[in-house]
């Protein structure tokens, strides 16, 4: 067993061999076990509008990070909240259910910013972008770019208030004021976390403030793991990561219509870290496992998907529709 979950094959980019990340268990906020991957997930108003414009905005933000993840049954690993966006690691079955995820976090954000500034967030029509990570190079990475955003917003790492990485390297502790959630009483609830949502189970701590600890909150063990449990080693890759290709590959990427040629590399590299094998070669099975992620996660059309894959509009379509 990988400290990252199961491996067994190995794919080769620009001469790294890089292990493919497989299923991992984790017990989910429902109290089920269940065999989960790593996604990352992004979301921005369009044009980077500025969905957090004070401390109260950013504070509820993250609470509705975790609120919708004990809803929706998945995990934050680790995250981070900027002005204009947010990036989240998150466990999930699959990429349905992490997208489903991205668009309940973004639903009941744009309700809280309807009823405090009686305005409308104006979002991408693709503003929740979904990446599995498929690779222990990728999941490394995406969690270093994760936190290196603290930087680009004129703080230092450590002292950003609205990201998971206080949660890691400190044993799951928390600041030494701190409130069991499971105390609140609902009017308390209502005040702090803006919700009627069952959360008292959930384990939670708030600070003597009312901010969620990340502490409490994030999966904190998978994110330590990712780095062999090195906080140098999480260091390193901090200040290795390559910020402008992570962008690419999981932000600006998604939202971008790519030509036939540029969609067909970006399927082929897919199809090679998922099967090991060109696209050409792919079973129809493999297609129809392939078609709806492609879908949802990249800016492309039936047709588009049609020519790449070989299949008629027709069944593309349909292998969408039986999936949603």
């Amino acid at each position: 067993m990988d400290s990252l979950g199961e491996k067994d094959n190995f794919v080769q980019n620009a001469g790294v061999i890089m292990a493919i990340v497989k299923a991992i268990v984790r017990e989910m906020p429902d109290g089920s076990a269940r065999r989960v991957f790593p996604f990352h997930l992004s979301l921005e108003g369009l044009e980077k509008a500025i969905i957090c414009r004070d401390e109260d905005d950013y504070d509820i933000l993250v609470k509705y990070l975790f609120i919708c993840a004990l809803n929706k049954n998945v995990i934050v690993a680790t995250y981070i909240v900027v002005s204009n966006h947010l990036h989240v690691v998150l466990l999930a079955e699959d990429d349905k259910q992490a997208m489903e995820y991205g668009c309940e976090v973004r639903r009941r954000y744009a309700m809280w910013f309807s009823r405090r500034y009686n305005e409308r967030i104006l979002y991408h029509n693709r503003c929740v972008d979904v990446r599995l990570l498929d690779t222990y190079w990728y999941a490394r990475n995406a969690i270093a770019y994760v936190f290196r955003n603290a930087l680009d917003n004129g703080s230092s790492i450590d002292s950003y208030p609205w990201s998971g990485y206080r949660a890691v390297f400190c044993n799951g502790r928390c600041a030494a004021a701190t409130r069991p959630v499971s105390s609140l009483t609902k009017r308390e609830r209502e005040t702090i976390f803006h919700t009627n949502d069952i959360i008292s189970t959930s384990g939670w701590l708030i600070d003597d403030t009312g901010r969620l600890e990340p502490a409490s909150a994030c999966d904190w063990k998978y994110v330590e793991s990712a780095f062999d449990n090195s906080q140098a080693f999480l260091f390193k890759i901090i200040g290795e990561v390559n910020v402008s290709q992570m962008q690419q590959e999981l932000v600006d990427g998604p939202r971008t219509k790519m030509l036939d040629g540029e969609f067909f590399k970006m399927i082929s590299s897919v199809s090679d870290r998922w099967f090991g094998k060109p696209v050409s070669q792919l079973t129809l099975t493999e297609k129809m496992r392939m078609i709806p992620y492609i879908s949802r996660t990249t800016n492309t059309t039936v047709p588009q998907l049609a020519r790449g894959f070989g299949l008629e509009r027709d069944e593309v379509a349909d292998i969408i529709r039986k999936n949603r």
